[in-house]
């Protein structure tokens, strides 16, 4: 009994072998391209004995100065802002410049403004959208504390605010401190605070 080509029923068995066959040949090219060439390869664990190096170890030595990610900071005033384990430092490790204090203006307004304020009242935009309120810069706690705890905060965050670590150089959290310091003194100065030649123009006497 011959085949009947123009029979359209004729190629429907046909059509489903082959259906089942194609996802059986996908399968076995894809297994012959698996190679276990790096799986077996011979390697060597931490600290086994190895007769390629001198030494006879596989693990080798640090580069020299190399320093962990995780130790712990050196307790400087100046990478730290900390003096015997605390945030006590008042004197500034670097020297104030207006170069300083104007760094210290861009970094504030960056970073700190959006919460702070620009004049330090803790009335930025995020709190006016929502946020909670910080603390005033000009509150006696803030005006008399060291230089290290706005360094410890900058640095591992308080309360609703975070780690500002990894996005503020230690450079910068100093040029910042600065500039809060000026903030704090441009709401609380007093007219001897102002150089003689400038008195003339707050009073308006200027020519």
């Amino acid at each position: 009994m011959r085949a009947n080509l123009f029979n359209p029923n004729f190629f429907i068995p046909n059509y489903c072998i082959l259906c089942r066959l194609i996802p059986c040949l996908l399968l076995c090219l894809t297994l012959c391209g698996c190679s276990q060439d790096m799986w077996n390869d011979s390697r060597l664990k931490p600290l086994a004995a190895s007769p390629v190096f001198v030494d006879g170890r596989s693990s080798r030595t640090l580069v020299a100065d190399t320093v962990s990610r995780y130790a712990p900071v050196m307790e400087t005033p100046l990478v730290s802002g900390m003096s015997g384990g605390k945030p006590i430092v008042d004197i500034f490790p670097v020297s104030i410049t207006r170069t300083l204090i104007n760094r210290g203006q861009q970094r504030y307004n960056i970073y700190c403004s959006p919460c702070h304020g620009k004049t330090g009242y803790g009335d930025g935009m995020i709190v006016q959208r929502g946020f909670p309120v910080p603390p005033s810069y000009h509150i006696n706690r803030l005006r008399r504390a060291p230089l290290g705890h706005f360094f410890d905060v900058i640095t591992n965050g308080y309360g609703n605010m975070y780690s500002y670590n990894d996005r503020v150089s230690i450079p910068d959290r100093w040029a910042i401190i600065a500039y809060i310091r000026v903030l704090q003194r441009s709401q609380n100065a007093t007219l001897s605070d102002v150089p003689p030649q400038e008195r003339q123009q707050l009073d308006g006497n200027s020519p």
